[in-house]
């Protein structure tokens, strides 16, 4: 099943499935929101399509998850174009939450930083939460998966050695277009992943070069706190971002940005300035 929240003539949100280019309106079997789903665990919807895609708007799949962790440094390649060392333990910062939009919102450039910039990701979505869950039994709490861009401020990154500010301004992590519920995914370590800009590809890549998988994604960030129903965990970006870039290149104002994951989906969304 793809989970999407939409909204119709500019309405409630409300929870839906994707199917083809028709959506089943899931409010009417009585789940409020995109979270409701997940907790409810929800992998497949039988009812008569409801709407047509082209007559609602798609937002965020999901809007209000507990937390977004976000993975750094988890591609090798992007850990030396970043010029870093590759960790030894998951590298886990957070984007917060009203930071998240959907495919077709725009990504505001805030005046205050100077060096917006990309990140194709590949994220996993939590259904069954726990504590101290063992690498083993990781596709037992994993719903599904979608797609995000963490857009950062690199000049704020770089100012501190605390990352989650700097990827949390407003519209800095777009989402969607839906979450394709993990039965669709034969095997998520091996999906095409790629960035463009206005139909030129910066990033292209595969989640087999992820350095910390899901399963130990899970473990690790289960042996520190508990994982929770709609949790998201975006899981790193390969190289290409425009800080390994020579010279840099950051996003602009005016231009399109789309990130694809296989199997997934892909995300748009247009760029200006504050």
């Amino acid at each position: 099943m793809k989970l999407v929240s939409f909204s119709v003539g500019g309405g409630k949100v409300g929870p839906g499935a994707l199917v083809g280019d028709s959506i089943i309106d899931l409010s009417a079997a009585g789940y409020t929101d995109a979270l409701s789903v997940i907790e409810a665990r929800v992998t497949a919807a039988d009812a008569k399509p409801s709407y047509k895609l082209s007559d609602v708007k798609l937002h965020a799949p999901l809007s209000n998850p507990p937390r977004v962790f976000a993975i750094g440094l988890n591609y090798r390649d992007h850990a030396a174009e970043s010029k870093m060392t590759l960790p030894n333990f998951p590298v886990v910062f957070f984007k917060m939450v009203p930071s998240i939009i959907g495919t077709g919102d725009a990504i505001i450039l805030p005046s205050n930083s100077k060096e917006p910039d990309y990140e194709a990701e590949m994220a996993f979505v939590i259904g069954k939460g726990g504590y101290r869950i063992a690498a083993a039994n990781w596709q037992e709490h994993v719903y599904g998966y979608t797609v995000i861009n963490d857009v950062s401020a690199r000049d704020i990154q770089m100012s501190t050695s605390q990352w989650s500010l700097s990827k949390s301004f407003p519209t800095f992590c777009p989402m969607g277009p839906a979450i394709v519920t993990a039965d669709e995914i034969a095997d998520p370590h091996n999906l095409n992943i790629s960035l463009t800009i206005d139909g030129e590809t910066l990033q292209n890549s595969n989640t087999r070069e992820l350095v910390f998988r899901i399963p130990e994604l899970i473990e690790y960030l289960s042996s520190i706190t508990p994982l929770l129903p709609g949790d998201i965990v975006s899981t790193g970006t390969p190289s290409g971002v425009g800080l390994g870039r020579t010279p840099k290149r950051w996003l602009r104002p005016g231009e399109s940005c789309t990130v694809t994951v296989e199997g997934i989906g892909s995300i748009s969304n247009p760029i200006v300035a504050e």
